[in-house]
């Protein structure tokens, strides 16, 4: 089982942003953390990087469900979602799946969660 979903779209980086957070709001998800890799690599460690961003999605309600089945997966929280510019024009979007890092974890309560998960991330996917 892979470890995350992604595609390619055609669009400047910005837009896509824009596109991702819309569609993450869609699904219930809202936008935690917002890590921009490319001024964090150049501040740190003075390197140019690609155009990438790490958006740390939460579901309020499925979160909630997973924290009172297992205390530990904070973990594992918040889903995250990557965009990052291939070429000019050209973006991906990949986001973690849940059921693949839940098989980790020995708890029978969180399988319906995260196939619940999972399968949210993967239409805010399939829509872009």
């Amino acid at each position: 089982m892979k470890y995350y979903f992604n595609k390619t779209i055609k669009g400047t980086f910005e837009e896509v942003i824009d596109k991702v957070t819309k569609g993450l709001k869609e699904e219930g998800f809202g936008i935690l953390t917002e890590i921009d890799i490319k001024e964090t690599m150049k501040k740190k460690l003075d390197v140019d990087f690609k155009k990438y961003k790490i958006l740390g999605a939460c579901n309020p309600p499925y979160a909630y469900k997973a924290l009172q089945a297992e205390d530990k997966i904070g973990t594992m929280l918040p889903c995250n979602v990557i965009v990052q510019e291939i070429e000019d024009g050209v973006v991906e979007v990949a986001a973690v799946s849940p059921m693949a890092s839940m098989q980790a974890v020995e708890n029978e309560k969180l399988n319906g969660i995260a196939k619940d998960i999972t399968a949210m991330l993967e239409k805010v996917i399939e829509k872009l």
